[in-house]
């Protein structure tokens, strides 16, 4: 059956065109004036909303009131389901620093919900943050659990998670993280330079060794410190050093100031920028306290001015953005215009995970994962394979 999204602000491509989507079996197959009739297709009027490729978070722990390391197929559901209302159609679940079981039981229990989850959004993997980190830049992870890579214990994840691990957060100064990086490498999972201290002379080693990308930008991430007089970059500065590396914002409005975000779009530059969620289980919800990690083993912490801190405020746990929030933030608060923002909500995510032969464009031949939403970014709905999936 075909279907035709019709009279929709296309944006896609650095542009905004008028235009409607044709779509049969689950793929973009025509983009037509915003007037076209198709007598053998199902239409659906757009009625001037703007469409865009469906959302991409390459990290979220949780939602709507579940956390992944719950560790159950109930938890992915849920947390998975609250993103999707909200506009994103590709979801990488994250895991964090834990016990071994807590850890395994999340990748089993993705293992076991992924067939169902993928029937109305793309869930192609998981995202491992953690546990071989910086104990100085921990964040809001649990020190118990930091330490060093361990290569008999980082194997057993990989060769028992069945190809679930799509992505890992390290820091790289460890030691042995930089052949846990082509290890990694080798395996098809993408290593993640995050919660570091590194330095610049680190992260140049780290590029050759499969590093590509860094996990939330300016959240725990190691800047310049000085060394008998002279100044030593950091993982911050050398984000801006090396053309290869890609990196991710959390775009919240509270994790950086908007001015910072202007300045990332502008030294950084558009197309290698990915925005995230970096979300807990309060995203979606109207709540004050939460807690971070599983609900058995997990911490608590609070919820104010619009983002989850640790009790004692001393330092922020996460994000309860869901994707819609990132882009409202971005282009109505930042000033970054709105076809920028959708590439880095949408296509940069796809190409840095290297999902863009299928995600990330509203292309002929492209999966018909579209968000139609408003100028306020209210999301008023959602296409999954060219099926809604909100109502």
């Amino acid at each position: 059956m075909k279907k035709l999204i019709r009279n929709v602000r296309i944006v896609d491509g650095g542009l905004i065109t008028p235009g409607s989507l044709l779509i049969e079996d689950g793929k973009i197959t025509g983009v037509l004036a915003p007037d076209a009739v198709v007598p053998d297709a199902d239409a659906f009027e757009g009625d001037g909303l703007y469409a865009s490729a469906g959302f991409i978070d390459t990290h979220t722990h949780g939602a709507g009131g579940a956390d992944f390391m719950d560790g159950t197929t109930n938890a992915y559901k849920t947390a998975c389901r609250m993103h999707l209302i909200h506009g994103t159609t590709t979801i990488i679940p994250t895991t964090l620093a834990a016990s071994n079981e807590e850890i395994a039981r999340s990748i089993e229990a993705f293992n076991e919900a992924k067939e169902e989850l993928n029937r109305d959004q793309y869930v192609p993997g998981l995202h491992l943050e953690g546990p071989y980190f910086a104990m100085a830049m921990k964040g809001g992870q649990d020190p118990r659990y930091i330490r060093n890579p361990d290569p008999a214990e980082y194997r057993a994840f990989v060769e028992n998670a069945n190809g679930a691990i799509l992505r890992w957060s390290i820091a790289p100064e460890l030691p042995g993280a930089m052949e846990m990086g082509d290890y990694l490498c080798a395996n098809g999972i993408i290593p993640t330079i995050g919660h570091t201290d590194a330095t610049y002379d680190d992260v140049k080693e780290a590029i050759r060794h499969g590093y590509t990308h860094i996990t939330h930008l300016y959240s725990c991430t190691s800047s310049i410190i000085r060394k008998g007089g002279f100044r030593i970059l950091g993982v911050t500065e050398s984000a801006y050093c090396f053309d290869a590396l890609t990196v991710e914002l959390i775009a919240d409005g509270c994790h950086l100031p908007l001015e910072l975000i202007r300045m990332i779009v502008k030294c950084k530059g558009v197309d290698r920028i990915a925005l995230i969620t970096d979300s807990l289980r309060p995203a979606g919800l109207d709540v004050t306290e939460t807690t971070i990690g599983s609900s058995e083993y997990g911490r608590s912490v609070i919820i104010e001015d619009g983002v989850a801190k640790l009790p004692d405020r001393s330092a922020f746990a996460g994000s309860i953005a869901t994707a819609d929030r990132l882009v409202r933030t971005v282009w109505k608060k930042a000033g970054i215009p709105l076809t920028d923002t959708i590439r880095m909500m949408s296509e940069n995510p796809a190409k840095i995970m290297h999902l863009d032969d299928r995600k990330g464009r509203l292309l002929p031949g492209k999966d018909a994962d579209v968000v139609l939403f408003d100028e306020d970014v209210n999301v008023r709905d959602v296409f999954y394979m060219g099926r809604r999936v909100n109502a």
